[in-house]
């Protein structure tokens, strides 16, 4: 399985320098995911290359416009493309809608926001889905992008290196809850012990360890998840 993503943006870099690291580099070397970066710019037509404007009805900032979003959606769509926005307005994104892209997408186009938002006929008329990664504003979209393709990309298989990692980990552990807490050696560091249970071999009162802590760790930082 592979995916391909195509994002609009008009700070590509934003997006291409964190997207060519680490495993999501190596990702994209092995083919699992195709990464293609674009400048809205491009598919503007005056020759200041201009890709927003002021508001109709008054307000602050200024607004992106909607020619070049469809012009380069018409270029870049597939027949089998999801077209998403970035947006504070969008629907809260977690693990189970990051999974359920990573299951069923096979080409995504990304469109990132600036300024005051994008003119509001390319959400009614060319995004298949808006997607906020959380109650809060960014400087632009491009940020929310990368978190949004890190987190589809690493679940596709053979990404991770290890088939388990994407399986115990938070929020897809225990229906949804956090993961317990990790320790390496050394055993002992500054009198701070690692618990005796994970050094027993015992798996089944490992796994018991685990699932409370992981429930108390819940209870401390995610009460919301309990319920």
């Amino acid at each position: 399985m592979s995916l391909e993503i195509d994002v609009l943006t008009i700070f590509p870099e934003l997006v291409r320098v964190p997207l060519s690291e680490s495993i999501m580099g190596r990702a994209s070397d092995k083919g699992h995911v195709t990464t293609r970066v674009h400048d809205l710019r491009e598919w503007t037509t005056d020759n200041h290359k201009k890709v927003d404007d002021e508001p109709y009805g008054g307000g602050p900032g200024m607004v992106m416009k909607p020619e070049p979003f469809f012009a380069a959606v018409n270029d870049l769509k597939k027949q089998n493309t999801t077209v998403v926005l970035m947006t504070p307005q969008g629907k809260k994104y977690n693990q189970k809608v990051a999974e359920s892209y990573a299951e069923s997408s096979s080409h995504l186009i990304i469109l990132c926001g600036h300024y005051e938002g994008v003119d509001h006929r390319v959400v009614k008329y060319l995004v298949d889905e808006e997607i906020s990664i959380g109650d809060y504003v960014l400087t632009n979209g491009a940020i929310a992008a990368v978190v949004f393709i890190d987190s589809i990309a690493r679940l596709i298989p053979g990404v991770l290196g290890d088939g388990r990692s994407n399986v115990e980990e938070s929020f897809s552990v225990y229906d949804g809850i956090l993961e317990a807490p990790s320790y390496t050696r050394p055993a002992e560091f500054n009198d701070m012990k690692v618990p005796e249970v994970l050094m027993s071999g015992n798996h089944k009162k490992i796994l018991d360890w685990k699932y409370e802590a992981a429930q108390q760790r819940t209870k401390e930082n995610r009460p919301d998840l309990l319920s």
